[in-house]
């Protein structure tokens, strides 16, 4: 059948009109937000679905969506294209084939298998598949089809927002093309390293090569009951030699970014960063961390609260290069970035601020590209137009920056936990400037959290072999 209008009205077809055979659909991906909205609707607060904490310790080691979800999708279908307006439910069966995770896509199928001239009813089998074609809900419906043409002004709902995640979900939903990409999972030997690395090739992001001592990944694989078989499993003793090991893979050319499992950061950044054997660039690395804040109207992103303590004005040039290129990755071609001070003037004996104008002085001369830069500015200049206005703050940034560049990394991880904790924002980060994407993950991670992490790199992965990037190892000094 044709597509449904989408000229901002709704129109059924009358039982006269369909005939046995006819089909619609729908997609639709599954979110945190779906999933707390039904449960508040519902009032099925069953920790399966609603608990991350308890949902790990199932069989399926995440939250999961409640079946009627999907069969409210089924009733979507049923209610707005085919038959559509005017049709009453009469019956419906359902058998719930597997469960529905989150970022999975639905594609929710009705199709006419009987019409009942007499009582103007049909019988339409029902389905729902998940992005790999497998069967999740199917069943079959009874309705009494509208007799009577219906066209009329489609309703237009309040947006519902969650304080949840939805920009997490917009990052997997950009990372559905691109091919999984070979990433190297370094020392996870424990629960939450390998469930974020076991969900995240589940959603076809990754293909985990999983690094450190056999014996142990095993144990903690059979203690979480998570199936490893299909994921390559290379021995090393410790934790230090899997890091020199998961370095080499890449230099090979076997893994095309890493991740951080149960070892400290320093320990694989020092085999990041070695001159000779690791992956250096000839930028500096810097940390960016994709925000989701729910009262800001955009993606926020902020660079760098975890890797360079003080830079200087050289390191922040390429902190800002690699949050473009990041930005650029998902699809931003023109970010905004606010270079943060305490004030919008540039004061002699505020560093920050002379380092913000020397910064816009060198994008104007081309030694900074990909984007726009303003600074200094206030952090409230820098995300609220009417702040900027009643400063009299004239700029193409203020108000409305996509990338925020603290003076420093004490400011940057103040900034990002205030965000956390106070505006329940959520965020996926990634290390960027050497050769590959680095997933810091953190034990607090939530799988949503870890998987956008996961699809970040891929994106950026992606971007940088259609770019021919990044720079050529063995770079400057830092």
């Amino acid at each position: 059948m044709d597509a449904p209008s989408d000229d901002g009205y709704i129109e059924n077809r009358t039982f006269d009109e369909i005939q046995v055979g006819d089909q619609a659909q729908l997609e639709k991906r599954l979110t945190l937000d779906d999933i707390q909205l039904f449960a508040i609707l519902s009032g099925d607060v069953n920790p399966a679905h609603v608990d991350d904490d308890f949902a790990r310790s199932t069989r399926f080691q995440e939250v999961i969506a409640h079946g009627m979800w999907g069969g409210a999708l089924i009733s979507t279908v049923l209610g707005t294209q085919l038959p559509g307006p005017g049709t009453l439910y009469l019956g419906q069966t359902l058998q719930f084939r597997a469960p529905v995770n989150l970022g999975d896509v639905l594609r929710v199928s009705v199709r006419v298998t009987a019409k009942d001239e007499a009582r103007h009813q049909l019988t339409l089998d029902c389905r729902c598949e998940n992005q790999k074609g497998k069967v999740v809900i199917e069943g079959e419906a009874r309705v009494l089809a509208p007799t009577e043409k219906i066209r009329r002004p489609r309703t237009v709902l309040p947006t519902v927002r969650l304080a949840e995640r939805g920009r997490l979900h917009e990052i997997l939903s950009a990372a559905d093309h691109p091919a999984a990409i070979p990433m190297a999972v370094v020392h996870p030997v424990d629960e939450v390293s390998l469930t974020g690395a076991v969900a995240a090739a589940r959603h076809g992001l990754i293909v985990p090569l999983l690094v450190g001592p056999a014996a142990r990944i095993r144990a903690a694989a059979d203690a979480a009951e998570l199936n490893i078989g299909d994921f390559e499993l290379i021995d090393t003793p410790h934790s230090h030699a899997a890091a020199e090991r998961a370095v080499a893979l890449v230099r090979e050319g076997r893994a095309e970014a890493l991740m951080k499992g149960a070892l400290h950061t320093d320990e694989l950044m020092h085999e990041v960063l070695k001159r000779d054997s690791g992956l250096r660039t000839e930028r500096c690395i810097s940390h960016v961390m994709a925000f989701d804040v729910p009262t800001y109207p955009r993606p926020l992103f902020i660079t760098d609260a975890a890797i360079n303590i003080t830079p200087g004005l050289a390191h922040k040039r390429d902190i800002i290069q690699n949050a473009f290129e990041l930005a650029h990755a998902l699809g931003n071609a023109d970010p905004r970035v606010a270079i943060l001070a305490a004030v919008e003037t540039i004061n002699p004996r505020m560093p920050s601020t002379l380092d913000a104008a020397a910064l816009c002085k060198m994008a104007e001369r081309g030694q900074i590209r990909g984007g726009t830069l303003d600074g200094p500015l206030a952090f409230d200049n820098a995300i609220s137009e009417a702040a900027a206005r009643a400063k009299g703050i004239d700029s193409p940034v203020a108000g409305r920056a996509d990338i925020l560049v603290a003076p420093d990394l004490e400011a940057a991880n103040m900034l990002m936990k205030q965000l956390t904790y106070l505006a329940d924002a959520t965020g996926a980060g990634l290390v960027i400037g050497a050769r590959v994407p680095i997933v810091l993950t953190s034990r607090a991670d939530e799988a949503i959290t870890r998987m956008a992490s996961c699809a970040l790199a891929l994106l950026l992965a992606d971007h940088q072999q259609r770019q021919g990037l990044p720079g050529k190892v063995g770079g400057r000094d830092e």
